[in-house]
């Protein structure tokens, strides 16, 4: 199988890195500068190399924000048994693009990402495959994952994004705050510590990433749950309620499983 990769940054590199001992990979990347580094693989430096190549996969590994505008430029290089497929994290027009392109795709979504992952070890790692994607790029993918031992989950479209609506930005938003309440002050303690390098590492993401999973349609009732939660510990707070804490700290155990 011939696989070519669009974009070398952190997941394009990994990817290369990951494939290129079992497959014949090919990768482009506008900074050509990039591709100096990539061993056992085909480098490209413009896109008829790439048709040329004529892969039975392309897959795109841009920033989020040029997905779809690279799709545009390439596919009229790409063979039409050429299956392209996307890693992005928020799939919003994804579904109608590939609908009215009516090309074989399949959509995917590694979630360990560049900035919290171990690619050494995936093991405890999870992938998201798309149900509506063609059936050989799904098995291409499930295979590829399996073999680095990642927990596979297959959801819709809408089923992923409503997903990475709560798993990312509840997260991402209670990070936010935090740092927002940050000031130039040491603070020694190991929690706070861990806190700021989760921060630290949010906050290296792309601020286009970062604003997509916010302003997703199923975001918002997500941060609103913070806001209520906020509200109703403040008002325990500013009332001494030692009985609501102590009821609200058994609640957040068991929201997350952890026996008293």
């Amino acid at each position: 199988m011939r696989i070519a990769i669009i974009g070398a940054g952190n997941m394009g590199s990994w990817l290369v890195e990951s494939l290129c001992l079992d497959y014949e990979v090919g990768v482009y990347d506008v900074d050509r500068n990039k591709l100096k580094y990539f061993f056992n693989s085909r480098k490209f430096l413009y896109y008829e190399e790439i048709m040329d190549f004529s892969p039975d996969i392309l897959i795109n590994a841009v920033s989020l924000d040029k997905t779809i505008s690279v799709f545009d430029e390439i596919i009229s290089y790409l063979p039409e048994k050429c299956i392209i497929a996307d890693i992005t994290s928020v799939k919003s027009g994804l579904a109608e693009y590939y609908q009215k392109l009516g090309r074989r795709f399949v959509s995917t979504h590694p979630m360990f990402g560049p900035t919290f992952g171990n690619v050494k070890d995936l093991s405890n790692e999870n992938a998201i495959i798309i149900a509506e994607s063609d059936e050989e790029g799904k098995e291409f993918f499930r295979e590829f994952y399996s073999r680095l031992k990642i927990k596979i989950h297959d959801y819709s479209f809408q089923v992923h994004d409503e997903t990475i609506a709560y798993s990312l930005s509840i997260p991402f938003s209670s990070t936010m705050v935090f740092a927002a309440c940050m000031k130039q002050q040491e603070a020694p303690g190991t929690t706070f510590k861990k806190h700021y390098s989760i921060a630290e590492g949010l906050l290296s993401e792309d601020d286009y990433l970062l604003s997509e999973i916010l302003l997703s349609p199923y975001s918002l009732g997500q941060v609103e749950r913070i806001s209520e939660q906020m509200e109703s510990l403040i008002k325990m707070i500013r009332s001494r309620d030692k009985s609501g804490l102590k009821a609200f700290f058994q609640m957040l155990r068991d929201n997350i499983g952890l026996k008293a």
